[in-house]
């Protein structure tokens, strides 16, 4: 009897060794992949100018950079990132650009949409900088990120904005986050300074809880700017929205929340970058 219980436990004990050498097998391991090669159709210095927003700028076009798994090349969706940057910061500045590309090998920029990634990466227009541009691919979840060489492009852009400025050249605070309330005619203690023609801002003691926007004419409620509706901005800061009633800009943006912890706080509105942020 007990020797045809060790035969039971052997042949159990073997099983599920099997077994297990099978799962083992079946387990898919990363292998690796091969970075993207990034190629441009010109690396000549640009100057970018209004009157030739619609030319083509330049072309991108960068190699597949075949993931590799034990069950062969993947077969998942590859996503592409170009990071856009000045060249020095290597990628680590705050407002470095990343437009994503699925799937796509190649993306090609007119002369208006460089110039808008420019704007938005913050660098002063008229002047030549030098940017640096590379690919980024990452698998469907993200993972596994692989970057290319990187192409350097001497570039002057001009000035342009990511969301239009006050034409009255004035912008006033209001919302129950300030002393006035909720109001169109704002005190003037409640003006904005004008530091540029992009860039305004205002420092102000708020309490949590409360909500305000910037209004650029009193006894208007338009045009009015505030946190972009779906954008996902805080009370640190995040995306203007803009009601001018423009088809484009033609409803109501929400109000910006007042910072969690009770203080006085500088707030910039910047139409250059179409950001505000609170410091």
């Amino acid at each position: 009897m007990k020797q045809v219980f060790r035969l039971i436990s052997f042949s159990l004990l073997l099983a599920a060794t099997f077994s297990a050498c099978k799962k083992d097998e079946n387990q898919i391991f990363y292998e690796g992949g091969t970075a993207p090669v990034l190629t441009a159709s010109s690396t000549l210095p640009l100057v970018l100018l209004p009157a030739n927003q619609s030319n083509t700028a330049v072309k991108f076009s960068w190699t597949n950079p075949n993931y590799k798994f034990t069950t062969g090349i993947s077969s998942q969706d590859v996503n592409y990132i170009l990071q856009v940057d000045t060249t020095g910061a290597n990628f680590t500045n705050p407002n470095i650009q990343e437009v994503s590309i699925s799937k796509n090998l190649d993306i090609t920029y007119t002369v208006k949409d460089l110039n808008t990634i420019l704007t938005k990466l913050n660098v002063l227009e008229n002047i030549t900088h030098n940017i640096d541009f590379r690919i980024k691919s990452t698998l469907g979840n993200n993972s596994v990120p692989l970057y290319s060489n990187v192409i350097k492009i001497v570039i002057t852009p001009y000035l342009d904005v990511a969301i239009p400025i006050p034409t009255t050249g004035e912008l006033y605070i209001t919302g129950d986050g300030t002393p006035s309330n909720w109001t169109n005619a704002p005190p003037a203690t409640q003006k904005c300074t004008k530091v540029s023609n992009t860039e305004y801002k205002i420092t102000m003691t708020f309490s949590p809880g409360f909500f305000y926007k910037f209004l650029t004419t009193l006894n208007n409620w338009q045009p009015q700017y505030g946190l972009k509706t779906g954008s996902g901005g805080t009370a640190s800061g995040g995306d203007l929205g803009l009601n001018n009633l423009t088809p484009q800009y033609g409803s109501d943006p929400d109000a910006i929340p007042t910072p969690a912890t009770a203080g006085t706080y500088t707030v910039t509105v910047n139409f250059k970058t179409g950001k505000y942020s609170v410091q």
